[in-house]
């Protein structure tokens, strides 16, 4: 017996040894048939076909490897000559896998259009998609379709600003101008053309692959009852918020307070909240000139900012430590922010037996509270243990093909699996 990778005689190194054994009895079930094959083929043609062969490894996975055959002599002497198949293998479960992969993909983008389609139809609001170059109608709903009284598919290729007033039509194409351009606009209202009927538009813009969208909302314009209808109906949500135990804030882009609640009065530990309207939230938030220029220019960017940790400081030195949700809002063209705050001083936490971060959301968290030099070296900690766990994975828990892969020795990459308490060492992994 002789091989030529130190990893494959490890792998097949069985009890007993296999000298002095029947080669059948040293593979698998199922590759006994081909052994004979091998060696029939052999004692009468030279060499005989490659066949495929499995053999049982220590860690209960089969080893593949190829064989051919060939007869020496006339004694009746034969020697089978292998080439290892688990790159190969390898190769293809990880093919398998990517297929799975995209797949399930497939899967949840199908699952996801359904969802779409079936809410895009399902709604009674009339929704339009428009290409934003030539702002004709490339998807319309029923309600769309009855609103504008076309049967279904006729909307389709219309140039939308024809469908108003000459006045409407220039107000839309202005409001779509600025959406382009700024990303957002204030609704337009117009009315349709040779009708009294005045209706709110409002558009957001989306890509679609290479090309800019319009999703276009048409609704009719409220009156006084409607309006009243629908303070009434939210009532009950103001008077939950001004109640709630979370404090809510809503703050300009300069972070000056328009309104807040109860709760977040009580972080402020401020007595007459009307005397405060106005003041910035600067004042009571986080690290001064810090934290909430943080959170606003990531509000700005993102639109929304969920579970920022931060501290709110009372009026009387009372710290209250805070998590954060955020979001862009715009009040009738005055862009503001609201904020969600809840008090995480009780919150029960599982202290880890190691501080160090193990994810860049964990990282991310430490900007601004340790010195840029340690942020650096926890970094370089944390790319190291994902690229390591990532190499085992890959190699189905081979550390000798891990290291390969790394570019590492085996006794560096021993250290390292110590270092990050990785994989089950043994001693004799220690000695090595």
């Amino acid at each position: 017996m002789s091989f030529n990778s130190e990893d494959l005689a490890r792998d097949l190194e069985a009890r007993p040894p296999w000298l002095h054994r029947p080669w059948i009895d040293t593979v698998s079930l199922d590759s006994r048939p081909k052994v004979e094959m091998l060696l029939r083929e052999a004692a009468i043609a030279a060499p005989s076909r490659v066949r495929h062969v499995n053999h049982p490894s220590r860690n209960g996975r089969s080893v593949p490897i190829l064989y051919s055959a060939v007869r020496v002599g006339d004694d009746g002497r034969m020697v089978a000559f292998g080439r290892d198949l688990r790159p190969v293998a390898e190769l293809q479960q990880r093919l398998v896998d990517a297929q799975q992969s995209i797949e399930q993909d497939y899967n949840r983008l199908r699952d996801a259009e359904s969802r779409y389609r079936l809410l895009f139809q399902m709604t009674s609001e009339a929704v339009l998609i428009l290409d934003s170059a030539s702002l004709r109608v490339t998807e319309a709903n029923q309600a769309a379709q009855l609103l504008f009284g076309e049967a279904e598919g006729q909307l389709h290729g219309q140039f939308l600003p024809q469908a108003f007033d000459a006045d409407g039509a220039q107000r839309v194409q202005s409001m779509l101008a600025t959406v382009r351009a700024a990303g957002r606009a204030d609704d337009v209202q117009v009315r349709r053309d040779g009708g009294e009927a005045e209706f709110n538009v409002s558009a957001s813009l989306f890509r679609e692959g290479n090309l800019s969208r319009f999703l276009v909302r048409v609704l009719p314009a409220s009156n006084d009852a409607t309006r009243a209808a629908s303070a009434h109906a939210a009532a009950p949500l103001l008077d939950l918020v001004e109640h709630a135990p979370d404090g809510f804030v809503v703050i300009t882009e300069r972070g000056d307070i328009v309104a807040a609640n109860t709760a977040f009065w009580s972080f402020a530990q401020v007595a007459r909240p009307a005397q405060a309207h106005g003041e910035n939230l600067d004042r009571w938030f986080g690290r001064e000139g810090v934290d909430l220029t943080i959170l606003l220019a990531n509000v700005r960017q993102r639109g929304t900012v969920r579970l920022f940790a931060t501290i709110m400081r009372g009026e009387h030195g009372a710290v209250t430590p805070v998590e954060v949700s955020a979001v862009a809002l715009n009040n009738g063209g005055h862009p503001c922010c609201g904020l969600a705050l809840r008090d995480v001083s009780r919150r029960i936490t599982v202290v880890p037996d190691d501080n160090a971060p193990h994810s860049t959301a964990q990282l991310t968290e430490l900007i601004g509270r340790v010195p840029l030099k340690e942020l650096v070296r926890q970094s370089t900690e944390v790319i190291e243990r994902l690229c390591i766990e990532t190499a085992l994975q890959m190699t189905g828990d081979n550390r000798a093909g891990a290291a390969e892969m790394l570019g590492l020795s085996r006794q560096s990459f021993y250290v390292k699996l110590r270092r990050y308490g990785l994989g089950d060492l043994t001693q004799e992994d220690d000695e090595t």
